[in-house]
């Protein structure tokens, strides 16, 4: 018996049973969680999907669109279909052929998909890497993502070590706290525009109010030398993952090493999780490796995984129909 998946855009009255969903889904983190994806809902279309078999949800997708374009999700870190446990892989297959089907009828010709880093699956959930194959997606971004398996025995490198030992001598002092006004103004945002010419992703109340609402996913830490701030760490944490979605060092970084024992005490305080995630190190769309980011990652005894950015052809679903 052949079956035809119900598809249809999320509506307001479906907080609680998305994220009900999300918590269960074995792809899925706290970004995906409604009151995460609506902190900046007026810069984006939200196009998310809910896929259901009868009365059954199945599966959903984390989406905004534009024109002609859906992407997943161009204001979180990562999109991916979500999905359960349990999922089979022609029930997938099938999954993604009613959806490209359905946004193909919709107008919509291409789906982007920001594709979750395999560190952050709760269980191993490969299954858009085969489809993108059979539907001949493209793979237009490939960037450098360096984590800590934490599985292994954590030993930074010599000039970490050495680091640590003038951190120790400075009486660097760390803070978890939640003082983020004092790490944005004084050091996070001049070392962004100094460095970079940009500014953090979050403003300073968003971040704050995203602490707010996720509490025991969202931590900041701050080092200080006499008092003084010198640099800080904001942590976003998931089931598998301590992820650095934040980090800063006042201009006296490299005497002080107030960066390096900050990273050390966060390496050791979260090696319950399965990785400490440094992030992407990589450039101009993938195409170029940030090498001093890279080292300083690869320092602490990080290593490399990817995360891939794939354009699905929505026309293409007629390729799935065969399998």
């Amino acid at each position: 018996m052949v079956k035809h998946y119900q598809i249809r855009c999320y509506k307001n009255e479906d907080f609680v049973l998305w994220n009900n969903f999300i918590s269960k889904a074995k792809n899925a983190t706290f970004l995906f969680h409604r009151h995460f994806m609506e902190y900046h809902s007026d810069r984006f279309e939200d196009y998310s999907l809910l896929i259901f078999d009868e009365e059954k949800l199945l599966a959903v997708l984390p989406a905004n669109r534009v024109e002609n374009t859906l992407y997943s999700h161009q204001g979180l870190s990562y999109g991916s279909l979500v999905v359960g446990e349990d999922i089979r892989i022609k029930d997938y297959f099938l999954l993604v052929k009613e959806i490209c089907k359905f946004l193909n009828e919709s107008g919509i010709n291409f789906l982007e998909i920001k594709v979750l880093p395999k560190i952050y699956n709760q269980t191993i959930a490969d299954e858009i890497d085969q489809v993108a194959f059979l539907m001949q997606a493209e793979c237009f971004r490939s960037d450098v993502y360096l984590a800590i398996d934490c599985r292994s025995e954590y030993k930074p490198n010599r000039n970490r070590t050495r680091a640590l030992k003038v951190a120790e001598k400075l009486c660097i002092e760390i803070k978890e706290e939640s003082d983020y006004d004092s790490f944005w103004n004084q050091i996070l945002i001049p070392n962004l525009n100094e460095r970079f010419g940009i500014q953090p992703v979050h403003s300073v109340a968003e971040i704050k109010q995203l602490a707010k609402v996720f509490p025991d996913e969202i931590k900041l830490f701050n080092a200080y030398q006499n008092g003084i701030i010198k640099a800080g760490v904001v942590m976003f944490l998931t089931e598998t993952v301590a992820h650095f979605q934040y980090s800063s060092g006042a201009n006296d970084r490299n005497d002080t090493a107030a960066l390096d024992v900050l990273f050390d005490f966060i390496i050791q305080k979260y090696s319950n999780k399965r990785y400490v995630s440094f992030g992407s190190s990589s450039e101009n769309n993938g195409l170029k490796l940030n090498e001093g980011l890279a080292y300083w990652k690869e320092s602490f005894g990080a290593k490399t995984t990817v995360q891939q950015f794939l354009r699905f052809t929505t026309s293409n679903y007629t390729k799935l129909e065969s399998i």
